[in-house]
């Protein structure tokens, strides 16, 4: 093949808008990659070509081979000698992305060689070199070279062993990766003034990706914000505690502007998680933090850089460092620890009301201070934290800015609403509770004193005919605000300066206006509103409310919280757990009665019931409550639309799970039979109707539900006892339905996947549950039930053609068949007892 062909096929290779034209160039030029007899020949086109895309398919192949084959030691040599002296010679006039290829050869080259010779490792030394040339663009490239390096030398390659990887790595961290550190803050301080920002973003990102380097091997996920310690070597111990290692980072961060900037907040934030031992005594430990301190306050003082949203998000990561690697106790006792503070509750402030803007960015500062608020009963001295100045502000801005959201969002904007970010709304409350419960009387008097009257407008507006709409959607909001707070309050117990008995009276006056916000939510005009959004938020934070009260106040801890059952009685009648109980089923049972089309309100509602349904002490109260009797004993559409509704399908599974928990909790044959009745009536329904009639949709969706019920109760079957009531109650009478169902549906996935899984459930022997007498022919009777559906299944879905999405209507359905088979052969049910039954 003559160069210029070859040219002409690299061009298409990489340019080429036909597809058909670019698999072809790959194929043709394939043989540079994967034979080794065309290495001479890629060395012919680096030597030759003029062409960018002729030398990135030269460099691109030799990285295969040397990735993939074992190549002579002096070959790599060879290339390695031949990479330093291309990227001399000709490496400033190449286009960028070829010197990018050619370094991470030269790269790659030296990490698989490493411990063959030793002038594998003069790298460094020879990166050196290109950084004393006259020319930037050497200089460019030897920043480059070293920043792959250390990428390099970090990720683990395909062709590598993870274990040789990380000898290669730990060879490194300890001979070079402490030098390339400190050509970093060397070229970094002689670029300070240089106008060549190209250079300056080398050096930094140089900086970063030594601090960000594996130096223990814990294997950090590149693709989280967070990590732990900075477990940094202390052979840099001299260069962490000189002060100019700091102050060249915020010097960057002030003279250069985004992104350069957000980069050397990230090597601030890297810094300050470097481990405590590190330091040579405590006294250098409150040095490093002071200079820290200073600097984060000056930057608050100016306000500089802080306009971009990437600076200011990594800005807040920094300030959330102090949180993790610093104790209150060191913090108060820093010079000028007053004007900090007060500098970052004012910035913490400004933040909250930009909520739209740093609503990702709030979670780290919140997170600073609920560390600050927790680490106060462990503070010693005189020095005073200022908290009880800043901490009460804080929380009130925070529920101020929470109810401007509110304002700002249009009521039914899926998109932006903060109610409905489950991570973000989360990661916030998580934090946000600690610094109500630091003052925990004055912070719990404001929510109940902005809940009462947005409350009472509430309850006046369920008893109008009507209203508007847009108007009552703003205070369902702000009350689902409130809501998520008082229940993320409760969630936590740690509370400072107050007492147990304190605290439990002010839960109950919290827990009170929620349960008072209940009886109002489902009655009049509020009782037709199930289909809106803003009610929908607001339901989904009260049953999250419900969640954390229940861990903490129903069932096993009700006899340790005497003081909150007296408070709620004086407030509402309600004097213990069992009527507590009783609101919470009822809201589950309305919610379940009223809700057809939120399937996330349903879902929530039917996670809720399965908690309280799966605790010891909370399921023998359930059983007590006339709700839960009704909804055993009539557990069908004509009350609970949501089951005729198919986009809530899947919960199903769910509700019948928490229905068999409660059905096997008694001990009785003739409750499991009458509470199973509403299923024994679709069974005679399903087998009354004609053949020709079984293809019809109303078949179809009655079958996918009821295997999806089925399944729930099985899998509420735990033992011996109560699997054995079961498969009574369908063998032999409905297990012909099964079949019917399987054959007549077997190219519909929607039934045959629900049905499938219904029987892996069946056959799952957890708990030993399918442990039959070996006088029982139960098994063998199962086994060949199972083995009749397996087949009737495969014989036609294999004979049936190939679909668009061949996953979902063949491959998934083998799978599941695959795991029936597996888990049969794994237990006392199929195999074992079939040879049981023979030999007996």
């Amino acid at each position: 093949m003559e160069l210029a062909q070859l040219e002409a096929l690299c061009e298409r290779l990489y340019n080429s808008q036909d597809s058909v034209e670019r698999a072809h160039a790959e194929n043709t030029l394939k043989c540079f990659s994967v034979n080794t007899d065309y290495i001479s020949q890629c060395q012919y086109i680096l030597d030759h070509s003029l062409t960018p895309y002729a030398l990135m398919l030269a460099s691109s192949s030799l990285l295969k081979q040397v990735t993939e084959h074992s190549l002579a030691l002096q070959l790599r040599l060879d290339i390695r000698s031949y990479l330093i002296n291309y990227l001399a010679t000709r490496g400033p006039e190449l286009q960028p992305f070829v010197t990018a290829s050619l370094i991470q050869l030269l790269c790659r080259v030296t990490k698989f060689g490493w411990f063959d010779d030793d002038r594998f490792r003069d790298v460094v030394k020879e990166s050196m070199n290109f950084l004393s040339q006259a020319t930037s663009d050497h200089y460019a490239i030897g920043l480059k070279i070293l920043n792959q390096l250390v990428s390099e030398m970090n990720q683990p390659n395909p062709g590598l062993p993870s274990t040789h990887h990380r000898r290669v790595a730990c060879s490194f961290r300890d001979q070079l990766l402490y030098q390339i550190f400190q050509i970093s803050l060397t070229s970094l301080q002689q670029l300070k003034s240089d106008v060549v920002s190209r250079l300056q973003e080398l050096a930094l990102s140089l900086s970063l990706k030594c601090l960000s380097f594996d130096f223990v091997g814990t294997s950090i996920d590149e693709s989280s914000e967070e990590f732990g310690t900075v477990q940094i070597p202390s052979s840099w111990r001299p260069v962490l505690e000189d002060p100019a290692t700091l102050q060249i980072f915020f010097d960057y961060y002030a003279i250069t502007k985004a992104p350069l900037s957000k980069e050397a907040l990230e090597c601030l934030v890297r810094l300050a998680s470097v481990r405590r031992s590190l330091f040579t005594n405590d006294a250098a430990r409150s040095k490093f933090l002071a200079h820290l301190m200073t600097g984060t306050k000056e930057i608050l003082q100016t306000g500089q850089g802080l306009v971009d949203h990437d600076n200011y998000h990594e800005y807040c990561r920094l300030l959330g460092r102090f949180r993790v690697n610093y104790q209150l106790s060191e913090l108060v006792n820093v010079e000028g620890y007053s004007d900090w503070i007060h500098l970052v509750a004012e910035f913490t402030l400004k933040s909250l009301q930009s909520w739209q803007w740093a609503s990702s960015s709030v979670y780290y500062l919140l997170g600073l201070w609920s560390r600050l608020v927790t680490s106060v009963p462990y503070l010693k001295g005189d020095a005073p934290s200022l908290l009880d100045e800043f901490v009460p502000k804080i929380t009130e801005g925070f529920i101020t800015s929470r109810f401007n959201s509110v304002q700002a969002v249009l009521p039914d904007d899926l998109s932006e609403n903060p109610l409905d970010n489950v991570e973000l709304l989360q990661d916030q409350l998580d934090c946000f509770p600690y610094l109500c419960r630091f003052q925990y009387e004055s912070s719990s008097l404001y929510i109940i004193n902005i809940m009462e009257p947005i409350l009472q407008v509430y309850t006046e507006r369920a008893r109008l005919q009507t209203t508007d709409n847009k108007d009552l959607s703003v205070i369902e909001a702000k009350l689902a605000w409130v809501v998520h707070i008082i229940a993320a309050i409760l969630k936590i117990k740690q509370c400072t300066g107050c007492s147990v008995e304190s605290q439990e009276v002010l839960d109950a006056e919290l827990s009170a206006r929620v349960l008072q916000l209940i009886n109002v939510t489902d009655s009049g005009l509020h009782s037709q509103r199930y289909g809106e959004i803003s009610k929908q938020r607001l339901d989904r934070a009260i049953l999250t409310f419900f969640q954390h009260f229940r861990k903490s106040y129903v069932g096993d801890q009700a006899m340790h919280s005497s003081k909150l059952y007296a408070r709620l009685s004086e407030l509402l009648g309600l004097h213990d757990h069992l009527l507590l109980l009783n609101v919470i089923v009822g809201k589950i049972a309305t919610n379940l009665k009223c809700y057809t089309e939120s399937e996330e309100v349903i879902d929530h509602t039917l996670g809720l019931f399965l908690e309280l349904a799966s605790g010891y002490m909370t399921g023998k109260l359930l059983l007590k409550l006339d709700t839960v009797k009704f909804i055993v004993a009539n557990h069908t559409r004509e009350h609970f639309p949501f089951l005729e509704e198919y986009r809530c399908s899947r919960s199903r599974t769910t509700f019948y799970y928490t229905i068999g928990c409660l059905i096997f909790m008694e001990d009785s044959p003739v409750k499991f039979k009458s509470s199973m009745d509403p299923l024994l009536q679709v069974f005679i329904s399903l087998e009354s109707t004609p053949d020709s009639l079984f293809s019809t949709d109303a078949v179809k969706y009655a079958l996918i539900g009821l295997m999806r019920d089925l399944r729930g109760i099985a899998m509420a079957t735990n033992s011996r006892r109560t699997y054995g009531l079961l498969f009574d109650w369908l063998y032999p009478a409905h297990m012909p339905l099964l079949l019917k169902g399987i054959s007549h549906w077997s190219d519909t996935p929607e039934v045959t996947t629900p049905l499938l899984k219904f029987m892996a459930e069946f056959v799952l022997n957890k708990a030993q549950r399918l442990t039959f007498d070996s006088s029982s022919p139960n098994g063998i009777l199962l086994f060949r039930e199972v083995s009749k559906l397996i087949v009737a299944y495969g014989s036609r879905i294999l004979s049936l053609p190939n679909a668009a999405d061949i996953y979902a209507f063949k491959y998934k359905g083998i799978w599941i068949c695959l795991n029936i088979i597996s888990r049969g052969n794994n237990n006392n049910l199929c195999l074992l007892q079939l040879f049981g039954g023979f030999t007996q």
